[in-house]
């Protein structure tokens, strides 16, 4: 989808009701504007129901400030109007107030971005901006003198925040990969000492190149393969759905009964998806015009060393990724259905998923159809796709289960002989 070519109350709506749905603003918080090319400002009204919006709710305000719409725009229009003329360079402007950044924001600290490699790439340097009446002048230099600063995500100070971008889509992503961090940094600390990655690793995960292969023309499309592509989708956009990973991230693929396989492709949004998006791996050639994950060469790996395995998932679920990024470690003996399905998860250090293919691949066995990767994500395996991602469910499901016992009492693990039982009545 062209994002560029939807009217910008269209776009607004889109934002809002993602925005919305996924919890992260109420009915009436949170505002989100568009900076046309002519100098129009397009902006969420004011008083109006955030879960209902439709694109004739949407404000225009031209640059000599004539309002057009049927409502008041919101009243952080100053602000996002100083935004703009503050950093030209921005065409879109995020305010809400999800739960998680609602926390750090009065608490008055702002959340660890190098859990994760890729969340201080995509939010940037990010700074707080003073307390101050919402809608207010004083508010509105405040935050736009931390735009101008170079910040394109600004905390306030018992608020929420505000992401600048240059597009809408790029504000959401940002805004999305933020809250993300902030939830995990939260539940990591409930099971233990979180560990941020340092500036070399992080250098060294941009470093990561996409992988180098030559492309062939997909001509004979089987049905077999139109019903794994369909499938794909339809498992993408549920994991989406469900918060198991975030628009930038997240890795599906799937194997196909001639040897070659389906990849995600990379920087495609998670939640817009199509079929025709998804690439194909031929050997070491892939559809032509495409480009696949950057962890291609990590699937064609454990496809090529185990023949069991059809499906594969890399993750970044937040319950599970509490373990990923803390030092305490995930053990699934909590119920029999996890034991059943997860088996013995082990945890790999940060950086082999791209520079030891071969010891992933390794570590990836019958009693082990799951390893996490220390920052980086939780990568399952599974003989089919609805397999794989079955156990992705589980496995988060069981993480969260595992962090609520913090609140209540001590975890008592199911027992070795019990393990036993289990193993010999399922036969594994």
């Amino acid at each position: 989808m062209d994002f560029s070519m939807l009217h910008p109350a269209d776009q607004l709506v889109m934002m809002m009701e993602r925005i919305y749905s996924y919890g992260m603003t109420t009915t009436s918080g949170g505002n989100l504007s568009i900076l046309d090319d002519n100098g129009d400002i397009w902006i969420t009204p004011g008083s109006v129901d955030k879960g209902s919006l439709t694109r004739d709710d949407i404000v225009r305000v031209t640059p000599d400030g004539t309002v057009i719409g049927n409502h008041k725009p919101s009243s952080e229009f100053p602000v996002h109007k100083r935004i703009y003329e503050t950093r030209p360079d921005l065409r879109a402007v995020l305010h809400a107030h999800p739960p998680a950044l609602v926390a750090f924001s009065i608490v008055r600290k702002k959340p660890e971005t190098r859990l994760v490699p890729n969340v201080a790439q995509i939010c940037g340097s990010v700074d707080f901006a003073l307390y101050d009446v919402p809608g207010s002048i004083g508010l509105s230099k405040k935050i736009a003198a931390k735009f101008g600063e170079g910040h394109n995500v600004v905390m306030l100070e018992n608020h929420g925040v505000f992401v600048g971008s240059t597009s809408i889509f790029g504000a959401f992503k940002a805004f999305e990969t933020f809250d993300f961090c902030a939830r995990l940094q939260i539940e990591a600390l409930k099971v233990g000492k979180i560990s941020a990655l340092t500036d070399e690793q992080i250098a060294l995960s941009k470093e990561k190149q996409h992988a180098r292969m030559d492309e062939f023309v997909n001509r004979n499309v089987t049905s077999e393969e139109k019903a794994a592509r369909r499938d794909m989708v339809k498992f993408i956009t549920r994991a989406y759905r469900q918060q198991l990973f975030t628009s930038t991230q997240g890795t599906f693929s799937q194997r196909l009964s001639d040897g070659t396989f389906l990849i995600t492709p990379y920087d495609i949004d998670r939640k817009y998806i199509q079929p025709e998006d998804i690439v194909k791996i031929h050997g070491n050639w892939c559809e032509q015009g495409k480009t696949p994950s950057r962890s291609v060469l990590l699937h064609k790996r454990i496809y090529d060393d185990h023949p069991e395995i059809n499906s594969i998932i890399i993750a970044h679920s937040p319950h599970i990724m509490a373990f990923a990024v803390s030092d305490a470690e995930f053990d699934s003996r909590t119920i029999p259905e996890s034991y059943i399905m997860l088996r013995d998860v082990k945890k790999l250090p940060f950086g082999v998923s791209f520079m030891d293919h071969a010891l992933v691949s390794n570590t990836i066995s019958h009693m082990t159809p799951i390893v996490l990767l220390e920052n980086e994500c939780v990568l399952v395996t599974g003989a089919s796709l609805l397999n794989a991602f079955d156990k992705l469910e589980v496995m988060e499901y069981s993480a969260k289960a595992i962090l609520d016992t913090c609140n209540i009492g001590k975890l008592v693990k199911i027992s070795d002989a019990e393990v036993k039982e289990l193993r010999d009545a399922f036969k594994f």
